[in-house]
């Protein structure tokens, strides 16, 4: 391919290629040539323009395919564009003779053709240049189209449509000629000429005048006629035009004289209405040519022609656009609802015809009103809907108040009214649905009425009217949940008071009904309450039915429809009432088939209509419970459920007998019953009614083959049994289209209607398939055929072989036997019912039976295989499959694929070839690839019935299969690949693009090539990429085909590329052609246009999002977008579609696609997506300020302000996005959300102002989230004040999100100070609506989160300005305080459950913040700097806070216990049900416990932890807390946690009381933490962490645990649980901090006995004292039984975990082993300084031998960390490991136990050991000693010198090696080891005792005295030698002191000659460097002090050495000198110093 890429073609490659690569070759040369021309210059394309001209003319001739010839057409104009044009009249003249020529046969036509469309191409590129050529060209062509055939005159028409657009305004003289030309192609009988002709009118009617005024008329006439029998893509297209002309006709002004203006006739908005509302209602029969049936009134209008003109007021009004429709929305109103008035008969004489007209009616209002309209204008027209319906119910009201005079025009003034009405209601309840909880406002407005005007129409007389009322109802209540609970008590207190009105009941009770389906959809619930009242009700009605007579139907039927509806509410409500429902269930059939029979004998038509009816329900109500409330179907239940189920059974086999007896009247009940048990029958497992099979199997057999049915409904039967893929080869319509509302009525074919809620009305609680829009149950007959195919699966797989037989064989014969259309039908739902037997015994795994259970079965699908209806042979073709896939037998498959091969080989008719095709490709689907033979067969097969151009239809089906047989036979596949890709491509050549089908199964087979090559594709080898580029030529060739579901497989197929080869696939021109068809009318392009958007973000975002803007900003006229994508990029484009868009899957994808670009991008272009999500949220901001104005205009009456109001906005630039929708906006929130997340993970400037600010100077194009903060807050305020609660919760959490994020980031202008500091006033405003009383509690809640988080992050330091969102809080706080009956009766109790308990969390968050600072403040009081510095600022003290908390704390402790106790409750096991108490908690009430506990979850841990804080605040000690508890519902502590009310009112002690609260709270804790959830938050463990250590911070409970050992164990168990299982440092830090206060615990406990047993026993028998502490006087240990062996395990886990050096298994041997050492993390370290803490202080809760035998351990553990991680540190510092170790130690070797008597010999024994092991770790292992650090383990040498007993270090063979370790220490040259050793030194010499500081001196002090002189020989250098002198110094003055009088003076005189060496007399000192001086200071300062202490032995010294005393002499009198010098400043300064600390100090006081 290679070779095409080049500016001429290159022939001689050509020349040498077969007939199909020929056309590849040049279709793609032509594409390259295309890119090529426009990127080369003028001079180089007209230098080889004559060679270029002629191949491409001689091309022309080579008959191209269609797809050649366009891009040859292009190429051309293009190539006279850029270069010169002289020679365009001879190419001209060359078409057109072409055109002309009398040449008819096929093999020339494709060259006419492509003369025709280079014709248009030309002209259309070059236009006017080509002067008046075009007369004789026009006239050419339009002669050619009377000869032409459809291809041809479809070309022509398009060809016509360019020259048009090219020649624009010029083109006036043969506008008519086209025009004629152009209708007579409007009604052709090829469809796609008719599209073709409409497009040409639409280019036609740009300048054509006359189109839109003299003939308006006819053209609507003409479009009229294009509709009859027209396809989907036509109505698309007419309507187009259409619309169009309509609209164009309304808005034209034109300039022009004024004798011209007169001709045009103006016309009026009335008059294109009516033209429209003609076709609607009289269809193309024209205006006055009324015929004879017309007149009698029995043509009806074909629902195609209404299909259209429905479609064509979209259009028209779409054009028109929103505003025009705001004006003009009440007139536009009024002739909607018109259309289905009595006043036009012909559009509902009919039931169904009206339920057709009306779904056409409420297409129009929902894709106008909901489509066009903003929320605001949305509100208004709601407004003008019901005014409609009130004028419409005032109507009513009159003609039933004077009924009596003339009843018969009350009837018909009813059915005039009542279509109208149910259009009317339906538009409301869906505008409402739509407009969510921002049509709060419309509801509020009491001079609309709207609820009562709805409420009212509940008793109009006609049925449907009121359900439609009842639904609009069901959409108010799901918009707005606040409204549901009032809106079902007022119909409730309607239905009992007009109990006696049949239409107030049915009315009301379908209210009641539709309410409660509402329930679901509103999470915040309704009062439990109300399933009683409803049972009651239901109950009363049932039972006064038969008081009655002309109430016993309506009330029957409102009973059990109630029951029915309650049981959609599930388990919790229903559990209650199950009993009674049971009963009446039992009640309402005979009990035995002998009362069934007395039965019959007895009763009426009337009363079997009313036992029907209320049969029927009753089995709807347990179809309703079975289907809900799964949760209560235990055995006991289905034993009371199925006694009646025979009963049942058995009157079905009677109703054909009762039936006869009393004639029609019953033939609906019958049916509705039928239907209801057949859907209860599908729903219970089939065991349930085993005693019936037969019979329901013989009953479903006859209805199947009744012979009164009549109608074929293929459309909806069979569907479900076809494979989903298959579907879409068939007609388009069953395809997913935005028309698919009243697209629908044309599937089911005429005689079918479509759904409507009239013809069910208990679907009117059920959860609706299609988003929003009105249940559509189809009429009885139809679903009671599709449930009987349903049903007849199931029992026919679950009945014995025999029977079965029977049954297929019966069903065989009733389709041989009759004839004509009857066959057709009984066929239709035979084959329904075996496929769908067969789909349930694959689906079940089961057996088919033996083989003569095989041949009926085949028969009958052998037979449909060959029907004439292509639904049927399709569901067919997968029954084929399912039953070889059932049988499951390779011989029996082998001979179904044989059968097909014969009949495909010897068969010529379309039908079996299609039929048999396809039942190949499903053999394969379900049984994957059968054999390699066979496969080749079926391909081989398959190819030449692809290539059978004579029948589309069969190249479509078999190009389908083939498609199946690629996906399933996967690698097998491979050698087929080629010759596929070339049919594939030959076809896509070649194939008339009017065969759009055909195209779409080339497209399903490239897509499934593409796959299953897979990612081979990446391959570089020839074939391969051979292979790859005819897939892109493929993708390339259907992109360019007209069809939209032919470009939307080209999308598919590149997104498959692109995920296998991505580096082969052209990103731009992909996204270019994405971005094009981003609002293609076409919902499957779309569609397909999303999914790969959807992955090709996912990679490469950056890179789509850069080549959409670039094709908005290059190209001028291709992107006719509604996106703006050249503004806002494809983001703001995919927003603003996400906005217009309605369907689900879309919104996903857009959703996701904008997630993906979020993640990948926001953080680069940050202000770009900020300021996106801004205007979104701020495009409504104003809504608020609207609808004030608007509402009050209309009480003024003056409507002519409206538009000003809404259009006030205009004046700027237009607004990128105009009101979007509140679902849009809450997307926005969310999205704002994910940046700043997105943020954290970026650079940290975003968190930081001065960082950003500095780096943003640098680079402008640096952009950080800290600057866009008061954006931030912006958006969250807009969001959180909203009227729509879903954006108010997203802006709740935004604010949430913001406060979290920025709270801590200072301010750098103000010290001091936070950057959120400044926003308080915002954040207070945003959050004071959301604690109004009308606010729903989800919101309440998400705000008082926020507060919370407001004042605990700190940003408010100025305690009145916390006041501000405290007094929210507060407020809540009083609001629940009633406890659970307080708040309102609006929801479900649960909601208030969750109310109550955020407003307790939010106080529990507070309160713990508050005692945390407080601590904080008081600990910081100890270090005075800090408190010097904390005052300095000027903020508040840190107890404000609490103070504020103090207020209220009594009241907060007893609801929070409350609280605490609930969740104690709730948690119990289930074992424990029957214990809880009958009424519920404080918070929860028992019926709604469910739906509590998750409340409870969500909040419990913070109010734990709060709870224990308060307790430990108190220490205990309070007084009783009942005593403020008068206004609780009832007394609410724990000390009424374990009263039954059985035992009075005991009064606890105090002591009781708090064992209660200790347990609870321990209680509540160890549950939680010894079964952690993998979803337990982080929040919920560290809070009962804490909760614990705040709770053994105080003695009691210490000593509660102390004295219960068990309880220790438990607690310490459960926290090595919590270590193991949670690796965050955090969490094992708090679990330490606990196990270390449990270890107190014991200690306190221990010591208390010991000395309470000293007190006892008294001094005397000291001997005999019992051993307290663990391990008695045994000092054995047991595991489980043991608080120290738990905390030893503990540890050790901690220890191993940080340390793994540690674990002797691991580094092999119990012996040291030096590794080297290492640094932990800071976490790490913490862990281990905690650990060896506790480590340390165990002994201390041992008895002497038990502390023996942990000794080892401890020890062991505590030098191996020593050992693991003394890492020698700059500067001589020790690590913090190592600091922890000694300190450790230190507390072990000072234990008592070491001293005890008992212990004493075997502690010195193990402390000698441990000291050997640290003297080890010297010793060279391997030359690796030099890794520790020696100042580490000399220290740890000291700590055992200083702080055990002295025998334990002075055995001499230890005490050598500690003195040769510090010799050699001495040694290393390290200064900072010397000076570390020079202190350690001085400690041990200044030990108390002799025996142990003698030796270190004796063996140290000569060598220090010489390392001192010999510094003084050389003089000291640097600082640290002058550190070594000093320590020296110090270490031989503290020897001076220790030595005995008579060898002190040698010392002194030893000493004083080096110090005076030092001191410089005045001229030295002036010149010396500044270590000289701190050294002369320094000896001067020693002398001055050893002079008068040891004065005698100085004077002695000093008269010895005149020299020395000269030297001193001198420096005291210079050092005078200076001193003198200074004083005065210093002098000075010192004062001032402490007048200003002094003044401090009274100040803090």
């Amino acid at each position: 391919m290679e070779l095409a890429h080049s500016l001429l073609l290159n022939e001689e490659a050509y020349s040498q290629l077969g007939e199909v690569q020929k056309a590849e070759f040049i279709f793609d040369w032509l594409r390259y040539l295309e890119k090529l021309l426009v990127a080369t210059s003028r001079s180089d394309v007209r230098e080889k323009q004559k060679t270029l001209v002629e191949q491409l003319l001689s091309l022309l001739n080579s008959s191209p395919g269609p797809p050649t010839r366009k891009l040859l057409a292009k190429n051309l104009a293009l190539l006279y564009s850029i270069g010169d044009t002289f020679s365009v009249y001879e190419t001209i003249d060359k078409c057109n003779d072409l055109i002309r020529s009398k040449d008819d046969s096929p093999s020339y036509l494709p060259t006419k053709l492509a003369a025709v469309v280079c014709l248009g191409s030309l002209y259309k590129k070059l236009g006017r240049i080509l002067g008046n050529t075009f007369t004789d060209t026009v006239g050419n062509i339009l002669k050619a189209m009377k000869s032409a055939e459809s291809q041809g005159r479809y070309e022509i028409m398009l060809s016509l449509q360019n020259i048009l657009n090219g020649l624009g305004a010029a083109a006036t003289p043969c506008h008519r000629d086209v025009y004629k030309a152009a209708r007579s192609c409007l009604t052709d009988r090829s469809m796609a000429v008719r599209c073709a002709a409409a497009k040409c009118l639409l280019e036609l009617q740009n300048e054509a005048v006359f189109m839109w005024s003299t003939d308006l008329d006819s053209v609507a006439t003409l479009c009229f006629k294009s509709f009859e029998g027209s396809n989907y893509d036509v109505r698309i297209s007419v309507s187009k035009l259409l619309g169009t002309v309509l609209a164009k006709a309304i808005i034209s002004k034109h300039p022009g004289t004024a004798a011209s203006r007169q001709s045009i006739r103006r016309v009026s908005l009335e008059e294109v209405l009516e033209l429209l509302g003609t076709g609607f209602l009289r269809g193309s029969s024209g205006f006055l040519r009324a015929s004879g049936d017309m007149l009698k009134g029995t043509s009806s209008v074909s629902r195609d022609v209404r299909v259209g003109v429905t479609q064509a007021y979209v259009v028209f009004i779409s054009t028109l656009g929103g505003a025009w429709l705001e004006k003009n929305f009440a007139a536009f109103l009024s002739h909607i609802l018109s259309l289905v008035s009595q006043s036009h008969p012909k559009a509902t004489q009919t039931q169904i015809d009206a339920v057709c007209s009306r779904r056409c009616v409420s297409f129009i209002l929902r894709a106008t009103v909901g489509g066009l309209l903003g929320e605001k204008a949305q509100i208004a027209a709601a407004k003008d809907i019901c005014q409609a319906i009130w004028k419409l119910k005032k109507v009513m009201d009159a003609v039933m108040s004077d009924g009596n005079l003339e009843t018969r025009l009350g009837s018909a003034d009813v059915a005039a009214s009542q279509h109208m009405l149910v259009c009317a209601l339906q538009e409301l309840g869906n505008l409402i649905h739509s407009l969510g909880t921002t049509a709060a406002p419309l509801l509020q407005d009491s001079s609309a009425g709207i609820l009562d005007n709805v409420i009212s129409v509940t008793l109009h007389p006609s049925i449907s009217v009121r359900l439609a009322a009842a639904w609009c109802l069901h959409c108010i209540a799901v918009a707005l949940p606040s409204y549901l609970t009032p809106l079902l008590d007022r119909c409730l207190e309607r239905l009992t008071v007009l109990k006696s009105s049949p239409e107030a009941v049915t009315g009301f009770s379908f209210a009641v009904a539709a309410l409660l389906g509402a329930v679901k959809h509103c999470p915040l619930g309704i009062p439990h309450g109300k399933g009683k009242i409803i049972m009651a009700l239901a109950e009363d009605l049932l039972c006064s039915a038969a008081q009655n007579s002309r109430l016993s139907a309506q009330r029957t039927q409102a009973g059990w429809l109630l029951i029915a509806a309650l049981m959609t509410l599930g388990p919790a409500f229903v559990s209650h009432h199950l009993a009674r429902v049971l009963l009446l269930w039992k009640c309402v059939f005979p009990v035995s088939p002998k009362d069934l029979e007395t039965e019959k004998s007895r009763g009426d038509s009337f009363t079997w209509q009313v036992t029907l009816e209320g049969r029927a329900g009753a089995l709807c109500a347990i179809k309703s419970f079975v289907a809900h409330c799964g949760d209560l179907l235990t055995e006991e239940v289905i034993q009371h459920l199925l006694p009646p189920l025979p009963c049942t059974v058995d009157l079905l086999t009677q109703l054909s007998s009762i039936l006869k007896t009393y004639g029609s009247p019953l033939k609906t009940p019958s049916v509705v019953y039928r239907q209801r048990l057949y859907e209860l029958l599908i729903l219970l497992s089939p065991e349930t009614y085993e005693g019936n099979l037969s019979v329901i199997l013989r009953e479903l057999a006859a209805d199947l083959t009744a012979p009164d049915i009549q109608v074929a409904a293929s459309a909806f039967l069979l569907p479900p049994l076809c494979h989903q893929d298959d579907l879409l080869i068939l007609s388009p319509l069953l395809q997913e289209t935005d028309h698919r509302f009243i697209e629908e009525q044309l599937l089911l074919g005429s005689g079918i209607a479509c759904g409507s809620l009239e013809y069910d009305p208990y679907s009117i609680y059920e959860k609706d398939v299609e988003g929003d829009s009105v249940p559509k149950p189809l009429p009885p007959m139809l679903s009671v055929t599709s449930s009987a195919v349903k049903l007849f699966g199931v029992v026919c797989a679950h009945v014995g072989e025999a029977q079965r037989l029977l049954v297929l064989e019966q069903l065989l014969d009733s389709v041989k036997h009759t004839k004509g259309a009857r066959q057709q039908v009984v066929q239709l739902h035979v084959v329904s019912s075996v496929s769908s037997f067969l789909k349930y015994v694959a689906g079940s795994k089961g057996h088919l039976g033996p083989e003569e259970v095989r041949r009926p079965v085949l028969a009958l699908v052998m037979g449909a295989l060959e029907s004439p209806s292509p639904l049927l042979r399709c569901a067919a073709a997968e029954a084929w499959a399912r039953l070889a896939q059932v049988v499951d037998d390779g011989a029996f498959t082998a001979a179904l694929a044989q059968v097909s091969f014969d009949k495909l080989k010897s068969a010529r008719d379309a039908v079996t070839r299609t039929g048999h095709s396809l039942a190949l490709g499903s053999l394969h689907r379900y049984l994957g690839g059968i054999s390699s033979q066979h496969l080749n067969s079926c391909v081989g097969i398959l190819y030449t019935l692809s290539q059978d151009s004579t029948s589309p239809d069969v190249q479509t089906w078999a190009l389908h299969s083939l498609s199946l047989i690629i996906d399933s036979a996967g690698p097998l596949y491979y050698t087929h690949a080629e010759p596929t890709l070339s049919l594939i491509m030959m076809l896509l050549l070649n194939v008339p693009s009017t065969h759009a089908e055909v195209h779409q199964s080339l497209g399903r087979c490239l897509n499934a090539l593409i796959t299953t090559l897979g990612p081979e594709l990446q391959g570089n080898s020839t074939s391969v990429s051979t292979l790859r580029s005819s897939c892109l030529l493929g993708c390339a060739v259907m992109q360019d085909n007209p069809d939209c579901l032919v470009q939307a497989q080209a999308i598919s197929c590149l997104q498959q590329l692109h995920m296998f080869a991505p580096r082969h696939v052209n990103l731009s021109s992909l996204v270019s052609c994405l971005c094009v068809n981003l609002c293609s009318p076409y919902l499957l392009l779309r569609r397909a246009v999303l999914a790969c958007l959807c992955q090709l973000v996912q990679r490469e975002a950056a890179e789509v999002s850069e080549h959409a803007v670039m094709l908005a900003k290059n190209s001028r006229e291709e992107l006719t977008l509604d996106a703006n994508i050249r503004e806002v990029g494809l983001e703001g484009a995919l927003l603003t579609l996400l906005d217009k868009e309605t369907d689900q899957k879309l919104c996903h994808d857009i959703k996701e696609t904008l997630n993906h670009m979020l993640t990948s991008m926001a953080v680069d272009k940050l202000s770009f997506w900020l300021k996106l999500c801004k205007d979104v949220l701020a495009a409504s901001a104003d809504f608020a300020s609207v609808t004030c104005v608007d509402t009050m205009q209309e009480e003024e009456g003056d409507k002519g302000d409206d538009a000003s109001v809404l259009t006030s906005r205009n004046d700027g630039r237009p607004h990128p996005f105009t009101n979007p929708r509140w679902a849009t906006r809450v997307f926005a929130a969310e999205c704002v959300c994910r940046i700043i997340n997105q943020c954290e993970n970026g650079h940290s400037a975003h968190f930081d102002v001065a960082l950003a600010q500095e780096m943003k100077k640098k680079d402008s194009r640096n952009d950080f989230l800290v600057l866009h903060l008061a954006d931030l807050i912006r958006m969250a305020f807009m969001a959180a004040t909203d009227h729509s609660d879903q954006l108010r919760l997203s802006g709740l959490e935004t604010l949430l999100v913001v406060i979290r994020r920025f709270a801590a980031i200072p301010e750098p202008e103000f010290p001091g100070h936070v950057i959120l500091e400044q926003y308080q006033a915002n954040v207070g405003a945003a959050l004071r609506p959301a604690f109004t009383s009308e606010t729903p509690p989800d919101v309440t809640a998400k705000a008082c989160q926020v507060c919370s988080a407001w004042i605990a992050s700190g940003v408010v330091s100025d305690l009145n300005d916390i006041r501000r969102v405290h007094q929210l809080l507060v407020a809540s706080l009083t609001k629940i305080q009633v406890g659970k009956e307080a708040l309102s009766h609006l929801y479900n109790e649960s909601a208030s459950t969750m109310e109550i308990l955020a407003v307790l969390k939010a106080w529990a968050e507070v309160y713990i913040i508050a005692v945390e600072r407080h601590k904080n403040h008081r600990q910081s009081l100890k270090t005075p700097a800090c408190s010097e510095e904390s005052v300095g600022n000027g903020s508040i003290s840190p107890d404000g806070l609490l103070d504020l908390v103090h207020a209220d704390l009594g009241t907060l402790s007893r609801l929070w216990l409350a609280a605490l106790q609930d969740f104690a409750l709730l948690t119990l096991p289930l074992e424990f049900a029957s214990q809880l108490p009958v009424e519920g908690g404080a918070f929860y009430t028992a019926e709604t416990s469910e739906n509590a506990k998750l409340h409870y979850y969500n909040s419990w841990a913070l109010i734990l932890h709060a709870t224990a804080l308060w307790l430990t605040s108190t220490g205990f000690v309070v007084a009783d807390p009942d005593e403020g508890a008068p206004n609780l519902s009832r007394p609410v502590t724990p000390t009424s946690m374990c009263q039954g009310s059985s035992s009075g009112p005991t009064v606890k002690s105090p002591e009781d009381v708090y064992t209660e609260r200790f347990h609870l709270i321990l209680g509540i804790s160890v549950k939680f933490l010894c079964s952690l959830r993998s979803d337990a938050t982080m929040e919920s463990i560290t809070a009962c962490l804490h909760a614990l250590q705040a709770l053994l911070d105080v003695p009691w409970p210490r000593s509660k645990i102390g004295s219960d050992q068990d309880l220790g164990i438990e607690l310490l168990n459960v926290l090595h649980r919590v270590i193991l299982t949670r690796e965050s440092p955090s969490i094992q830090l708090a679990s330490l901090q606990v196990v270390r206060q449990i270890i107190c615990a014991a200690q306190e406990h221990v010591k208390e006995k010991r000395r309470s047993a000293e007190v006892d026993d008294g001094a005397a028998e000291k001997e005999t004292l019992p051993e307290f502490g663990e391990g008695k006087d045994t000092g054995g240990l047991v595991p489980g039984k043991s608080l120290v062996f738990a905390t030893l395990e503990l540890c050790v886990c901690i220890l191993v975990r940080q340390l793994p050096g540690l674990n002797p298994k691991l580094t092999g041997s119990p012996g040291v082993k030096a590794a080297k050492p290492q640094m932990l993390s800071e976490d790490g370290s913490r862990l281990v300084s905690a650990a060896l803490v506790i480590l340390s202080e165990l002994p201390a809760v041992c008895s002497p031998e038990g502390s023996i035998s942990i000794l080892p351990t401890i020890l062991y553990l505590t030098i191996g960390v020593l050992r693991e991680t003394a890492v020698k540190l700059p500067g001589g510092q020790l690590s913090s490991t190592v600091a922890a170790s000694l300190q450790a130690l230190k507390g072990i070797l000072s234990s008592p136990m070491a001293r005890a008597e008992k212990s004493h010999t075997a502690w010195t024994d193990l402390l000698r050991s441990a000291l050997t092991t640290i003297l080890d770790c010297w010793d060279p292992v391997d030359g690796t000693h030099q890794e520790l650090d020696e100042v580490s383990l000399l220290t740890a040498i000291t700590v055992f010198i200083l702080s055990t007993s002295p025998e334990v270090t002075t055995i001499p063979c230890l005490q050598k090696r500690c003195i040769e370790k510090f010799k050699a220490t001495l040694e290393i040259k390290d200064p900072m080891v010397q000076i570390k050793t020079y202190q350690l030194l001085l400690s041990i010499f200044q030990y108390p005792n002799p025996a142990v500081s003698y030796p270190y001196i004796y063996s140290l002090v000569s060598s220090i005295v010489e390392k001192l002189q010999e510094i003084n020989r050389r003089k000291p250098e640097d600082t640290a030698e002058l550190q070594i002198f000093q320590e020296g110094i110090k270490v031989l003055e503290a020897l001076v002191a220790v030595a005995e009088e008579q060898h002190r003076s040698q010392l002194v005189a030893c000493l004083l000659p080096i110090l005076i060496s030092f001191v410089l007399d005045e001229h030295a000192l002036g010149s010396a460097t500044s270590i000289m001086r701190n050294l002369h200071d320094f000896a001067l300062q020693n002398l001055m002090q050893i002079g008068p202490q040891y004065s005698s032995v100085f004077k002695s010294v000093m008269a010895s050495s005149p020299a020395l005393k000269a030297r001193l002499e001198a420096a005291i009198k210079g050092n005078q000198e200076t001193v003198k010098v200074k004083t005065p400043t210093s002098k000075h300064t010192k004062n001032s110093g402490k007048s200003s600390s002094i003044q401090l100090k009274t100040n803090f006081l």
